[in-house]
């Protein structure tokens, strides 16, 4: 079979404006990004349509860190739905630079069931991660301008909260002393790097609904405290307007196509681990205003993405996924039924058996939000008939769905099966209304024990001494009403990447709480996670080149 690139370098692609003009866009209002990628402005979103459409959320068990598929799942089923007669789109997050030349190399799906054009995807695509970034800068810039300004005043702000961003893996980074030099540069001080996808601004441009709600929730972030510790933010700055401004275009969904020339609205990119981890809303909404099945993932496990997707997407926009799909291999259930990373690949009946638990977790979690669940086999070649057919019966046991996805190897011909299971469920068993993990007006310690207790199954929740000042301060400014945001391994139900399959009566460490008002949630962060990741020993840039003008290591 051929690689990924090759698959994508040997696709001819349609002109942008065709995949637009089957979504009913003119192409004369999309703005092109080149011949194959444009945005669509924001007069397509249609408000009675979304209501009538089907939306789809694609999450999976507890992953390897190689994944488990979910992106390659999500495409592929919006194939698998156009096969089946279905008008189907994909809205997918942008693939971040960090990982891209850290561990994965690119996420854009794979095989036969890829966004396309791939490489540019992977790379800089329409600048929306750099608007992001720029924008978040400058208001680092100009806070550290009015702190430099208003030194030695009652003006000046006692503590600043304000991070900046890069996008791109760097452990150095996550804290630094900014305006050494000399008066000239400004005023000695603690700061630090978090990656851009961890960034308020990501955060808050995927679920604003549109450039003046953009602007108000630019206008609520947190960037300090005076010295009567009461909040300073960006409208306190005076520079939403102009911070808006680099924004104009970047709050656009961005149109692609697959591999089979369905429509993908790629746009935002919030990880699940240390964010919100789903694209922005107004992708979303814009292929549900155009197409009658939208297929949409969340990041990494169902207790992150999925419960995020719920409970915080969801519940502040209105979205109803009428199915979830939960993306499951072989691989995972062994590593979680004790095999070691190297070993998964084997035939190992037993080990599949003992990770189990971890599947009928998050079957459990998502049946517990009220959805209609279908699970989805990536089938691999080393997968025996006899560890497919086991797992089969066992998911009918469960009371759900089970396909095989082939998406990879065989387009939409190779999901139709996953399609038809996923229609099924939509036409006669529906997800229903959604069961929030918990409600706003409980408190913010109230909020994390539920997550903590009915999502990840954990015994307790501890907080640190500085968590535990900022619970108190939060309720007392009057956040206590906002949704949670847990930022923690994607490895484990737990805080600890090492305690694998689906532990019990553990007790979840809080380390630390971040405020996003703009955003509209409580960050909390638990055991060791970082909003800066750092490169592994083999990065995937050593592998990343060009080759007589065309880009390779890229997958």
């Amino acid at each position: 079979m051929l690689s990924d690139i090759e698959i994508s370098r040997s696709t001819p692609l349609k002109p942008i404006s065709e995949i637009a003009a089957g979504l009913g866009i003119q192409a004369g209002d999309i703005i092109p990004y080149g011949h194959y990628k444009a945005k669509v402005p924001l007069q397509y979103l249609d408000d009675e349509k979304i209501k009538i459409s089907n939306l789809v959320l694609v999450t999976a068990v507890t992953p390897t860190k190689a994944g488990v598929g979910k992106t390659v799942t999500s495409v592929a089923l919006s194939l698998g739905l156009n096969h089946i007669g279905k008008k189907a789109a994909v809205a997918l997050r942008e693939p971040s630079l960090g990982p891209c030349f850290g561990m994965k190399g690119g996420a854009a799906g794979g095989g036969y069931a890829q966004v396309l054009p791939m490489e540019e995807i992977n790379l800089h695509f329409t600048g929306d991660f750099h608007a992001i970034t720029c924008a978040n800068n400058m208001i680092a810039a100009l806070l550290d301008n009015y702190q430099y300004q208003n030194r030695n005043t009652p003006q000046a702000l006692e503590r600043i909260v304000w991070r900046r961003v890069l996008d791109v893996n760097d452990r150095s980074l996550r804290s630094i002393i900014t305006g050494l030099g000399g008066n000239a540069n400004g005023i000695p001080s603690e700061a630090g790097f978090d990656i851009t996808p961890a960034s308020e601004i990501m955060a808050l441009l995927c679920l604003s609904e549109g450039l003046h709600d953009l602007q108000q929730r630019i206008e609520r972030i947190v960037l300090g405290f005076t010295q009567d510790k009461k909040p300073f933010t960006v409208k306190d700055l005076g520079v939403a307007e102009a911070i808006t401004v680099l924004l104009k275009d970047a709050i656009m969904p961005n149109l692609v196509q697959t591999t089979e020339h369905t429509a993908a609205f790629v746009h935002g990119g919030p990880f699940a681990n240390i964010a919100h981890g789903c694209n922005s809303v107004l992708a979303t909404k814009m292929a549900l205003s155009c197409c009658d099945y939208v297929v949409t993932e969340s990041g990494f496990g169902s207790d992150l993405g999925a419960e995020k997707f719920l409970d915080i997407k969801c519940r502040l926009t209105g979205l109803r996924p009428r199915a979830t799909v939960i993306v499951v291999t072989s691989g995972a259930l062994k590593l979680h039924g004790g095999v070691a990373d190297a070993d998964i690949a084997q035939p190992n009946l037993e080990a599949l058996k003992d990770g189990l638990p971890n599947l009928q977790r998050h079957i459990q979690n998502m049946k517990g939000f009220g959805q209609s669940v279908v699970v989805s086999f990536n089938r691999f070649g080393y997968d025996t008939d006899e560890e497919v057919r086991y797992l089969e019966e066992w998911c009918g046991n469960e009371g759900v769905s089970f396909a095989v996805n082939a998406g990879f190897a065989k387009g939409g011909e190779g999901a139709a099966d996953l399609a038809r299971k996923v229609v099924a469920a939509i036409e006669n068993n529906p997800s229903g209304d959604i069961n929030f993990t918990y409600n706003l007006g409980d408190s913010i310690s109230e909020k994390i024990e539920k997550i903590a207790t009915r999502i990840y199954r954990a015994g307790a929740v501890t907080f640190s001494g500085p968590a535990q000042t900022k619970l108190k301060q939060f309720e007392r400014l009057g956040w206590g009403n906002l949704p949670i945001c847990i930022a923690k391994t994607q490895y484990s139900f737990t805080d600890d990447a090492r305690r694998i399959n689906a532990p019990e009566g553990f007790t979840l460490h809080i380390r630390d709480l971040v405020i996003n008002a703009g955003a509209g949630f409580v960050v909390a962060v638990a055991g060791e996670i970082m909003r800066m990741p750092g490169l592994p020993a083999d990065p995937q840039a050593l592998r990343i080149k060009l080759v007589n003008g065309e880009i390779d290591g890229l997958s």
